[in-house]
C-alpha cells in the first residue's frame, strides 16, 4: 500500500478485520430527527470491541504484518482508545503489544489497555512525549510501530465504519465525523466518496483544538497548538497522509465548543440511552448547531466511542 490509501484498501479491510471485528448497528432516534429537522443514522462504534472504531484501523494494521514482522510485536502511543485497540488486536494475533498513554489518561482507557494484555508505558501529557516514548520501545524491541493516525491500514481500517454505516442506511446527504488526528476522517471520506461522490464530508473539531481547521485553511499543517478539551480523544495533532486526503476530499470543518459537545452527549444518553464519550457527542453537537444546513437531510454520523469515566461525568465539571 502506498502512503495515501484508497478505496480499494478499504474493501480490503473490510475482508481483513470480519472475523475480529464486530458489526455495529445503526441507530435511528424520531426524537432528533424532529429536533434536528433532518434525517439522522447513528453508526454506533462505541459498541465496537473495545468500546471505539478503534478497533477496526488496529485490527486491520496487525493482521495486515507478515509473520516476521508480527512475531517481533506492535508499539503505538495513544491518548487511550486506539492503546486499547492494538492491544486487543494483538492478542488476536497472539503478539507481543506495547502502548505509549500520557499519564494524565481517562482511567477506563488504562484499564482496557491493560485488560487486554498489552505493557503499558506512562508518559508526559504531550505528544512529543508520547512520540519519543514509541520511538525509544521500537528501538529496544523491534516492534513494528502502528501509529494511530497516520498508518495508511489504520485509515483504510477506519473506513470500514462508513462502508458498513452507507449498507445499513442507504445514501445519504451529508456525513458528520469527528476529527482529531484525522485517521477515522480520512477513511470515512474514502468510503463515503467512492460511494456516493455528492454527499458533503463534515468533520467536528473541539474548539480548543482545533489545528485541523487552521491546517485546512492555510493550505499547510499547523501543528503548534496546546489542546484545551473536554474531547480526549480529539487531542492529537493531524496526521500528514489525513491532511492531504480531508483536502483531496473537500472536507467541510466546524469547530464546536466544549459546552455544545457535553450537552449533546447528555442528550444522547437522556433520549437514545446510549452513553457515548464527549468525542463522539461532538458530532450531534455539530448538526444541532447548524440545523438549516441539514434540514431535510440524510445525514449519517459516527458515534466514535463510548469509553466514559462514569465517575467523573463532564457535566459535573461544567
Amino acid at each position: 500500500m502506498s502512503d495515501l490509501p484508497h478505496f480499494d484498501d478499504v474493501l480490503d479491510a473490510a475482508a481483513r478485520i470480519a472475523p475480529h471485528a464486530r458489526l455495529t448497528p445503526t441507530l435511528t432516534s424520531s426524537t432528533l430527527d424532529a429536533m434536528s429537522g433532518a434525517r439522522l443514522f447513528f453508526k454506533a462504534e462505541h459498541l465496537q470491541r473495545t468500546g471505539a472504531f478503534k478497533f477496526r484501523g488496529a485490527c486491520n494494521a496487525v493482521w495486515a504484518l507478515d509473520d516476521a514482522q508480527a512475531a517481533r510485536g506492535v508499539v503505538t502511543h495513544s491518548s487511550g482508545n486506539h492503546g486499547g485497540a492494538l492491544a486487543l488486536a494483538a492478542a488476536t494475533r497472539g503478539i507481543p503489544c506495547h502502548v505509549v498513554v500520557p499519564e494524565n489518561a481517562v482511567e477506563t482507557k488504562l484499564a482496557a489497555i491493560r485488560r487486554n494484555g498489552a505493557v503499558l508505558h506512562l508518559c508526559a501529557p504531550t505528544i512529543a512525549a508520547r512520540e519519543v516514548g514509541a520511538a525509544r520501545i521500537q528501538a529496544e524491541t523491534g516492534a513494528h510501530l502502528v501509529h494511530p493516525y497516520t498508518n495508511p491500514f489504520v485509515i483504510a481500517g477506519q473506513g470500514t465504519a462508513t462502508l458498513e454505516l452507507l449498507e445499513q442506511a442507504g445514501p445519504l446527504d451529508a456525513l458528520v465525523t469527528p476529527v482529531g488526528g484525522g485517521g477515522l476522517a480520512s477513511g470515512s471520506a474514502l468510503a463515503l466518496h467512492a460511494r456516493h461522490p455528492e454527499a458533503q464530508l463534515w468533520l467536528a473539531e473541539p474548539e480548543g483544538a482545533a489545528d485541523t481547521a487552521r491546517s485546512l485553511a492555510a493550505g499547510t499543517l499547523q501543528l503548534d497548538f496546546v489542546p484545551d478539551t473536554v474531547c480526549d480523544g480529539l487531542r492529537g495533532t493531524l496526521g500528514a497522509p489525513d491532511f492531504d486526503l480531508l483536502r483531496q476530499h473537500r472536507a467541510r470543518l466546524v469547530t464546536v465548543s466544549d459546552a455544545d459537545t457535553i450537552a449533546a452527549m447528555r442528550l444522547l444518553w437522556q433520549v437514545t440511552k446510549q452513553i457515548v464519550e464527549p468525542s463522539s457527542a461532538i458530532v450531534l453537537a455539530l448538526v444541532l448547531a447548524n440545523r438549516d444546513a441539514f434540514a431535510g437531510k440524510r445525514v449519517g454520523l459516527v458515534l466514535s466511542g463510548g469509553n466514559v469515566d462514569l465517575d467523573a461525568l463532564p457535566w459535573s465539571r461544567v
